[in-house]
């Protein structure tokens, strides 16, 4: 594992269309993660999101290239995991295969190899929940609330 990098990777059952819709629309983004938050998808917009009981994120939107790319910083606010709001960058690529769409997230410039671990996992939790909602499924109450 590279030490500063997380990637995940995910077939969706859903045109990519559908799926970047999840990236910008607030209550769709909240439907697969965070609890609340504010959102202004606009490139170089601010979010913030309670993404679990006690974890904020925070960071911009850098990049919004519809249905194909997305890049935005991330870090927490507060918190145990030192990834201070904005430091990082997720970048979202959506590509259309027969079957729907392949979503790779990369996200890049974690400090530690234990975030990298941390980041990998807490994506691949809420990229499962967008694939269900995505193909229409309901993912159910998030277990990590």
């Amino acid at each position: 594992m590279n030490a500063n990098l997380a990637t995940v990777e995910r077939l969706i059952a859903a045109r990519p269309e559908t799926v970047f819709s999840f990236f910008t629309d607030r209550d769709k983004w909240l439907s697969w993660m965070g609890r609340d938050g504010a959102f202004d998808f606009s490139p170089g917009g601010a979010y913030r999101t309670t993404v679990n009981g006690e974890n904020i994120a925070e960071g911009r939107f850098v990049e919004i290239d519809p249905p194909k790319r997305l890049v935005f910083t991330w870090g927490w606010v507060g918190g145990a995991m030192p990834v201070p709001p904005g430091s990082t960058t997720v970048e979202i690529t959506l590509e259309p295969v027969p079957d729907g769409t392949l979503l790779r997230l990369v996200h890049r410039g974690l400090p530690s190899p234990e975030a990298c671990a941390a980041h990998e996992e807490g994506w691949t939790h809420y990229v499962d929940r967008l694939a269900t909602v995505a193909a229409g499924g309901d993912p159910g109450p998030d277990v990590w609330m």
